[in-house]
């Protein structure tokens, strides 16, 4: 059974598979002893035109998998000898064009970019790129449709528009744009554009907590974990995160449960508010629309907030938030969040670090992972804080006259930033924003083993799983309901 949607996936796990297997064994101190068969196999290229350049693209993906360039800002970067398959022109004519003599699209042109050109039986539209803008109205006004607008895949996933072509057509990201999301990583077929990882860093605390006197390490697991690993159970790869050397694991969930909590508290006093448990999300509003921001949750997320909870009891200990997102990488190096997350890593990055550990979890007992409630799970789908925070209000007797939930939820930037627009013009409907920048919530993550429309149905069934049914259930324990402080 495939482990991964892409082969770009498959190959981004074998590079980080051998770097993880590496830093185990204590061989990265002697440098990288090139480029084990296990990454590119054989003697020839299976990817590229040679094999040279498919090395030197490898070496380029365990820079990534050893953190990356640290003068680079943000969490994903482009691998600039990667990025050379997409096509050049972004406008291009195709042989459905007939030569008619309307010219729709030589008169739409609004640069004269476009001719004809006799082909012998016919003329045909030639565009000169010199001149053209690729403002697209030729394309519209051809009544064959035969010429196209060609947009780079990593362009049309990034809804910030952080990424254009530099003069040598490579992808180029704007950081000041950029929000973590990751939806350049999944979507780019080249696989020419990485997230950077921090798997070294696990290991490494793995190691230390053997040792005598050495910190446990807790981790901590994103509620989209269900199903992610789909010939294994859920409890099997709690197992083998213990088996990995991790003392005890925790859901995301149960802090998604005390969000939800304060988040309802929070907006029946404000009226109005956005959430605060999407970092990508949050990052877009404070770059896009700072007005905003004011109304941003001042609630930590799910992962900082189970962090908290744990560094209280615990504040000796090391925690790893494992996950579906990209953007979690870069939240955890916020002033208010590195102090409680030591290091964050994804599903995909998971897989790698139990194949380098020789891990079998199919061989496992099942382990308990169960200390959520329903509406902490279902935040990892779309709609899942709304139905949480709406729940909370039900718990806490909040009556209709004394205040009324409104919420929109947000699957993906373009529901986003439709609704912000809305709220930074004073027209918006609704009083609560639920932003998720990926499709779907965080089922529909970057760092997800698999993307598809099964996982909202799987989330909601994990969520049934799940002991506690009442959030207040799930959060009493912490006497939160008492009035402790967040």
């Amino acid at each position: 059974m495939r482990k991964f949607d892409t082969n770009v996936q498959e190959l981004k796990y074998k590079v980080l598979r051998e770097v993880a297997r590496l830093a185990k064994d204590d061989r990265l101190a002697e440098g990288i002893p090139g480029i084990p068969e296990t990454i590119v196999p054989g003697p020839v290229a299976t990817m590229r035109c040679c094999i040279y350049k498919e090395r030197a693209i490898v070496n380029e993906r365990i820079k990534m998998a050893l953190g990356g360039h640290e003068e680079i800002p943000g969490e994903v970067e482009v691998l600039p000898i990667a990025c050379d398959e997409c096509p050049v022109s972004e406008i291009t004519v195709s042989d459905a064009c007939r030569g008619c003599i309307a010219h729709r699209c030589a008169n739409a042109c609004p640069k004269g970019a476009i001719s004809f050109v006799n082909r012998g039986t016919h003329t045909q539209a030639h565009i000169d790129h010199s001149k053209c803008i690729t403002c697209g109205k030729c394309v519209a006004a051809c009544p064959y449709s035969a010429i196209t607008k060609n947009v780079r895949p990593c362009e049309r996933a990034c809804k910030p528009g952080a990424i254009k072509m530099d003069e040598d057509r490579k992808a180029h990201i704007s950081y000041e744009k950029c929000v973590s999301c990751g939806a350049c990583v999944y979507q780019c077929p080249f696989g020419a554009i990485v997230d950077k990882s921090y798997i070294t860093k696990v290991v490494r605390l793995l190691k230390e907590a053997k040792q005598e006197g050495g910190a446990p390490v807790y981790a901590v697991v994103a509620p989209s974990i269900y199903g992610q690993f789909s010939d294994v159970t859920t409890g099997q790869v709690v197992s083998g995160l213990k088996a990995l050397g991790f003392s005890t694991v925790i859901e995301a969930a149960l802090g998604a449960d005390l969000v939800a909590y304060f988040e309802a508290k929070e907006l029946v006093e404000k009226g109005f508010l956005t959430t605060s448990c999407c970092p990508a999300f949050v990052s877009y509003i404070k770059k896009n629309f700072p007005k905003l921001e004011q109304h941003i949750s001042h609630n930590l997320s799910p992962m900082a907030m189970m962090a908290k909870v744990i560094k209280r009891a615990h504040p000796e200990c090391k925690i790893v938030f494992i996950g579906p997102c990209v953007a979690k990488k870069g939240e955890q190096k916020q002033e208010r969040v590195r102090d409680l997350v030591d290091v964050v890593i994804t599903f995909e990055e998971l897989q790698a670090l139990v194949d380098a550990y020789d891990i079998d979890m199919s061989t496992l007992e099942d382990d308990v992972l169960n200390n959520a409630s329903y509406y902490g799970r279902v935040f990892a789908r779309s709609g899942g804080v709304r139905d949480a925070v709406e729940e909370v209000l039900k718990e806490l007797e909040i009556k209709p006259e004394q205040f009324q939930l409104k919420p929109v939820a947000c699957s993906g930037l373009e529901e986003c930033k439709l609704a912000l627009l809305k709220a930074n013009k004073g027209v918006l409907e609704e009083n609560f924003i639920e932003g998720m920048a990926c499709e779907q919530g965080c089922i529909g993550g970057p760092g997800c083993l698999t993307h598809g429309p099964k996982e909202k149905a799987m989330v909601d069934k994990y969520g049934r799983l799940a002991l506690e049914k009442k959030v207040k259930d799930a959060v009493i324990i912490f006497d939160v309901l008492g009035g402790a402080d967040q």
